[in-house]
């Protein structure tokens, strides 16, 4: 392994495939070509880290492993964050390890719609088998099964709603809870820990804090590409990679990838390099129960309902540090603090969509790509009925009151069974009539005011990054910025 910030001179270097990005797309074609025999180039942007790294801090933690800080996201109305890591791994470093297949009637779809052809589930199972068995593919056990994922399914089954523990790449979790910023124990199988190590085993180099700013043409044909050299704090070191290769794989993920193909100036005969991006937007709802929770002792990501997929709604664990869950939580002063005080009995999901909007991804004036998406109407209203439906969930579930995310209607609060709105507390003690305030689905709760905070609350969204999961939405994402030419088929872009 060569570390950029070490390199005191220029590099020259040939190899038969040069692979750019190591997140779940290039670093798993660089194992496949090297143990291939094949020489391959890996070159990343990020530093090399492993669990003796990771404090579990989520400031310090966001710095380090993330992309512009955890600043990147796309511009629009609203502005969504897409959280993405510039790290051997990329995003898999910093996600859940949830791994989920390409549902069959998805798969079905593509080959009756759009004539893909051998990719129905019967000709992916041996490869979903080989990479569930190389990163230890299996639900959450018990051990790290906890209150938040329990009393959420308990919610989902006395609603009658479909879900499953969630599938993730892991060997010996502990469930520290910190899986979005980087995994102690090395529990999780990101690509740093697994496909990574066995490309390098095979024969692959690997050269870090490389930033690759342009690809080498030679009559309209990849040939290699230019890097600069970073030092540990992003700044360029005056010193180049240069890799001459017979193929080019550029793996950079949907907001990267279009963004260097359009700065190297590669042809792009379709005209649809950077468009139809597509973020399954996302939202988290909290919710506070009677009884202690203490999230933070188990898989933030253990269960998910997927009752609702084929509507594009899905539902799934997300359970996140006070640090992380207080900008998202209702109230100011007194009011917010009460909330913060109850953390220990707090659970947390989140509601995502399968979207219709799709964005765009064009390069920037700096090294940044410009990334804008604006949420549809109809994809509003889905979006506002995924919250309804988690709502509704942890009422069945016995929560006390709800965090929704909605700006008109941040609290909402459980009914009692005469129909009226419950007792309140601290400073949620005035209720509303609730056929007023209800969300899409009705259900058993009503809205509660803040105090005398008057100015509405952001929605808060997030979008989930290209290679933040495996199976259909990875290939979605891999279509929409720009690795595969083409609009990705519709039922490819499900939330599973």
């Amino acid at each position: 392994m060569t570390d950029g910030a070490a390199v005191a001179h220029d590099v020259h270097e040939l190899a038969d495939v040069v692979v750019v990005g190591s997140g779940a797309g290039g670093a798993v074609v660089a194992r496949e070509l090297a143990a291939r025999g094949r020489d391959v180039a890996l070159v990343e942007e990020g530093g090399f880290f492993t669990g003796k790294d990771f404090t579990g801090n989520p400031r310090a933690m966001i710095d380090l492993l993330y992309r512009s800080r955890g600043l990147t996201g796309a511009l629009g109305r609203p502005t969504i964050p897409i959280p993405l890591g510039r790290c051997v791994g990329g995003t898999t470093t910093i996600n859940s390890g949830t791994c989920y297949r390409a549902p069959d009637y998805v798969l079905d779809e593509w080959a009756e719609r759009y004539g893909v052809r051998d990719a129905r589930e019967p000709d992916l199972r041996p490869y979903f088998e080989r990479v569930e068995q190389e990163l230890n593919v299996h639900p959450v056990p018990d051990e790290t099964y906890g209150r938040n994922s329990s009393l959420f399914e308990r919610g989902a089954a006395a609603l009658g709603y479909a879900g499953a523990r969630i599938p993730r790449n892991e060997r010996g979790c502990l469930g520290t809870g910190v899986c979005a910023f980087g995994c102690p124990q090395d529990a999780k199988q990101a690509m740093h820990v697994s496909y990574v190590p066995r490309a390098l085993a095979a024969g692959a180099r690997l050269f870090t804090r490389c930033r690759v700013d342009k690809i080498l043409l030679s009559a309209g044909k990849a040939i290699g590409v230019v890097g600069r050299f970073v030092d540990t704090e992003g700044r360029e070191t005056g010193h180049e990679l240069r890799v001459l290769a017979r193929h080019v794989v550029v793996a950079c993920g949907a907001l990267l990838t279009p963004a260097l193909l359009e700065r190297s100036r590669v042809p792009d005969p379709s005209g649809l390099r950077g468009r139809n991006l597509h973020i399954h937007p996302a939202t988290r709802v909290g919710a506070l129960f009677d009884e202690e929770v203490r999230g933070w002792e188990e898989v933030p990501q253990a269960y998910n309902v997927h009752h609702f997929t084929r509507e594009g709604i899905f539902i799934q664990g997300q359970f996140v540090p006070p640090a992380m869950e207080a900008p998202v939580l209702p109230g100011v002063g007194t009011a917010h603090k009460e909330i913060m005080a109850r953390y220990t009995r707090l659970g947390s999901f989140g509601a995502l969509i399968s979207d219709e909007s799709a964005g765009r991804v064009r390069a920037g004036r700096g090294r940044a790509p410009r990334v804008t998406y604006q949420l549809g109407a109809a994809d509003a209203k889905k979006l506002a009925r995924a919250v309804g439906l988690t709502a509704e969930i942890f009422f069945a579930a016995r929560a006390r009151e709800v965090y929704s995310g909605v700006h008109s209607r941040p609290v909402l609060g459980r009914l009692r069974d005469d129909g009226l709105p419950s007792a309140g507390h601290g400073a949620h003690g005035r209720g509303r009539a609730a056929g007023r305030h209800r969300l899409r689905r009705p259900g058993p709760w009503h809205a509660r005011p803040l105090g005398r905070r008057r100015e509405p609350l952001p929605v808060v969204l997030q979008g989930e990054s290209a290679d933040h999961h495996h199976g259909a939405r990875h290939a979605a994402r891999r279509a929409a910025g720009g690795g595969v030419v083409g609009r990705a088929p519709r039922s490819a872009r499900r939330s599973v």
